[in-house]
């Protein structure tokens, strides 16, 4: 079996998903419009590639995503894992939503704008019109989304609503979907939710999440997916010019990017590859979560994750300095 394809347990609700898994915020026109065939062949490649767990979020083009995934999920007619998020709301608005932020979804549903709402009203009223958007009658992951400098407002309002969701079996699996550390771990510790999505914080130029977050995901057997491998982008190309977590990279950010591929250049390993495979090194994490906007795209990162990064790779890069070694 390729390694994308490998099975991961979520520890405390048993769902089996696949090592390599797929996120839709590009399938939403992020930064760049992605037409519907495009959008269509990278669901179908997904699961001819028999990747079974899809990320989602009402962010991602306001609701455009949602649909085109599920529109990929019923065409499919193959088992799945389906996460999506919580905690914005999509309101009808009379001029151009994109007009009022969050310009970078060029497939944006201008008759919406996303709306914070983590009340328990909020969090029901985004897992049903995600279920409409997404043509489904389940969802198995719900994620409190970006609730990273509102986790204390989230914690006392959206997780009890999830809890209870999913003691009624509308949702197995909950979680939240961040994008910093230590609010992360406040919401592990203070909560008892199955699954943490991390963008960002455990790549090869930020290994952040292996401070303190992964010590008590692990405690209490939280599941975790890591996002944003490539950091946005200077993982993928470290030029001048390359951005690291969705601004400008500093110059000695884009030197240590450079070091690191100019190291696994002499063990014939790219760094994408070195990328994209970093985090399943460490025991915490279950699966990686990377989108696509092409099925060229898909194939690419596919045959990235499968390829081999012999250990003596990774020793190199530890003995340089360049990342620490697991603890």
């Amino acid at each position: 079996m390729p390694r994308h394809s490998e099975l991961a347990k979520i520890e405390r609700t048993g769902l089996q998903v696949t090592k390599l898994s797929l996120g839709t915020a590009p399938l939403g026109g992020l930064f760049t419009s992605v037409p519907e065939a495009d959008s269509d062949g990278v669901i179908a490649a997904a699961f001819a590639a028999d990747i079974n767990f899809y990320d989602t979020a009402p962010l991602y083009g306001f609701g455009r995503a949602e649909v085109r995934l599920g529109r990929g999920l019923n065409a499919a007619n193959k088992p799945y894992v389906l996460s999506t998020k919580v905690g914005r709301v999509l309101n009808p608005v009379s001029g151009s939503a994109v007009a009022g932020g969050l310009a970078e979804f060029a497939d944006a549903d201008t008759t919406v704008e996303p709306i914070f709402d983590y009340s328990a009203k909020g969090i029901r009223r985004s897992f049903e019109e995600s279920l409409v958007r997404l043509g489904v009658d389940r969802i198995d992951v719900a994620l409190i989304h970006d609730a990273d400098d509102r986790i204390d407002e989230a914690i006392k309002f959206a997780y009890p609503e999830l809890e209870k969701m999913r003691s009624e079996g509308l949702v197995s699996t909950i979680g939240v979907g961040m994008n910093y550390c230590p609010p992360t771990v406040k919401a592990v510790v203070e909560t008892d939710i199955d699954i943490v999505l991390i963008a960002g914080r455990y790549s090869l130029l930020d290994q952040s999440s292996q401070d303190q977050l992964f010590k008590e995901t692990m405690k209490r057997k939280v599941s975790v997916m890591i996002g944003g491998v490539y950091n946005s982008g200077i993982l993928a190309n470290p030029v001048a010019g390359a951005t690291f977590h969705y601004a400008p990279a500093p110059d000695e950010i884009i030197a240590k990017a450079q070091k690191i591929r100019d190291l696994l250049a002499t063990f014939n390993v790219s760094l994408t590859a070195a990328a994209i495979q970093f985090p399943l090194r460490h025991p915490a994490v279950t699966t990686v979560l990377t989108g696509s906007r092409s099925p060229k795209e898909l194939l690419a990162n596919i045959a990235d994750f499968d390829s081999e990064v012999p250990q003596e790779a990774w020793a190199a890069l530890e003995a340089a300095g360049l990342i620490p070694p697991i603890d």
